[in-house]
């Protein structure tokens, strides 16, 4: 049992010390932070100017489905049923956001980067194999010169 145990602690060792967890974590980490910058945008940015055509806070903008909806000031009850629309709005902008800035700062730019290179080391593997051409052509030149050579039996 005890084999066992170990082989199990190894693995578990082995999948934390590959670089996909580390990375992972790292991702996790930096994603967090980045959520407050979006967040700070659409309140910042995107709000006020939603709200120079409505209310100054997208989180207001709602809808009543079923009945008067009348928040009722002792209980905090809301009456009726009621559609927070403008949350869903808010939410959205905040996903396209981050989606935009993650794809235009990170996805783009690697892209482009392992795109040039792997140009030039399809370019540098060109070159090498042209020279390994030419040398094998100097050598069939040198065997072809070495048997015509007179005197050779």
């Amino acid at each position: 049992m005890s084999e066992k145990k170990a082989g199990l602690l190894e693995g578990f060792k082995a999948f934390l010390t590959r670089g996909n967890v580390i990375d992972l974590a790292v991702a996790v980490v930096i994603g967090a932070a980045f959520t407050n910058v979006v967040n700070a945008v659409v309140k910042g940015l995107i709000n006020p100017v939603v709200g120079a055509f409505g209310t100054q806070d997208l989180e207001r903008y709602t809808s009543c489905l079923r009945g008067p909806c009348v928040v009722d000031p002792e209980t905090g009850r809301t009456d009726g049923i009621e559609i927070l629309w403008g949350s869903v709005l808010s939410a959205t902008l905040s996903f396209l956001i981050t989606g935009a800035v993650v794809y235009f700062l990170l996805v783009l730019p690697m892209a482009r980067y392992l795109a040039r290179r792997a140009a030039a080391q399809a370019a540098k593997e060109g070159v090498q194999e042209t020279l390994e051409v030419s040398e094998l052509e100097v050598l069939k030149e040198i065997r072809d010169a070495l048997v015509d050579r007179p005197g050779h039996a």
